[in-house]
């Protein structure tokens, strides 16, 4: 890719040098740093195109974020004010940069939930529908073709997918339709959500946002920095509601995106396995990513316990 065309079209300054290999590498993209006289920058190259007019739906979602208090990168556009650029074939977009530390899930709870708090209070028009991807099961057929597909491969994750099979199932069940829908993140995991070097945290990757339940959303969130540890749920939810976010989580059908999104991404993984490709480029790839399911599953044993210290913080709504 060519460092100086990149910084033409995005008016990013001369001097351009790429790093020499990408500094990131996610499920939908890679991210070279960019340096030049006017700064430091992150290129991202996605695997697969996107349109222009969807990518301007999430990039004005971003910049409304960012407006709102959200920490998140600022959003570069070309010269002619677009998201997307095309340089030697691939498809690029940039960001300033931020200096981001390693996922983790014990992140200040407080803090994650101020943050969620004020990106649910961003109010930014998406006409697409939701996405099957946040709120369609995998169902009972499918997941019986998986596990025997993951067998009769050799997966070295066939007998825990196979055991977790009539779990997977039975939350499925939990499944309804969102219920208030508006702009989301939609990809809230750790992977998204980092510490920085300054000790504070940034949202990443906007690519994927659109329509949900912020209620949905929540518990997506609340999964993923609460888990077993009640405290730490309770100080997200707390904090969450008291910097006014709209969502709450009272009942099953509010984990419906985290069953229906993860879901979506066991049966991808295993199939990854199989056939290695740009987005698990080998098995130890796609192990790896399955092995964030099956490691610590969401259960209806685990999502219950959740729930639980969510009602009983509740109350709190309104005070």
């Amino acid at each position: 890719m060519d460092a100086s065309e990149v910084a033409r079209q995005f008016a990013l300054g001369g001097g351009a040098r790429l790093s020499d290999g990408p500094v990131a590498r996610g499920k939908q993209g890679v991210v070279w740093r960019l340096d030049t006289a006017d700064g430091r920058w992150a290129v991202k190259v996605a695997f697969n195109e996107s349109a222009e007019d969807e990518a301007r739906l999430s990039a004005e979602f971003q910049e409304a974020a960012y407006v709102a208090g959200v920490p998140t990168p600022k959003v570069r556009r070309t010269t002619d004010g677009y998201v997307v650029a095309d340089v030697g074939g691939r498809q690029v977009r940039v960001y300033e940069w931020v200096d981001l530390e390693a996922p983790d899930t014990a992140l200040d709870p407080a803090l994650v939930g101020t943050v969620v708090a004020r990106l649910h209070g961003v109010e930014v028009q998406d006409p697409r529908p939701v996405h099957p991807w946040y709120c369609e099961p995998v169902g009972a057929g499918r997941w019986d073709e998986v596990v025997e597909q993951a067998r009769a491969a050799g997966a070295p994750f066939a007998g825990r997918l196979a055991e977790l099979r009539d779990e997977l199932v039975a939350l499925e069940y939990w499944i309804e339709p969102p219920g208030t829908v508006r702009t989301c993140h939609r990809d809230l995991w750790a992977d998204n959500v980092l510490p920085t070097a300054g000790g504070g945290l940034c949202v990443i990757d906007w690519e994927n946002s659109g329509s949900a339940d912020p209620s949905q959303e929540l518990a997506c969130v609340l999964f993923e920095f609460g888990r077993s540890d009640p405290g730490r749920a309770r100080a997200l939810i707390a904090a969450y509601h008291d910097a006014g976010g709209s969502g709450q989580v009272d009942r099953p059908g509010h984990f419906s995106m985290l069953i229906a999104q993860l879901g979506h991404i066991t049966e991808m993984a295993a199939m990854d396995w199989s056939q290695p490709n740009h987005r698990s480029p080998d098995r130890a790839d796609s192990n790896a990513w399955i092995s964030e399911v099956l490691d610590d599953p969401h259960t209806r044993r685990s999502l219950r316990e959740l729930l639980d210290v969510a009602r009983a913080m509740t109350p709190r709504l309104g005070t």
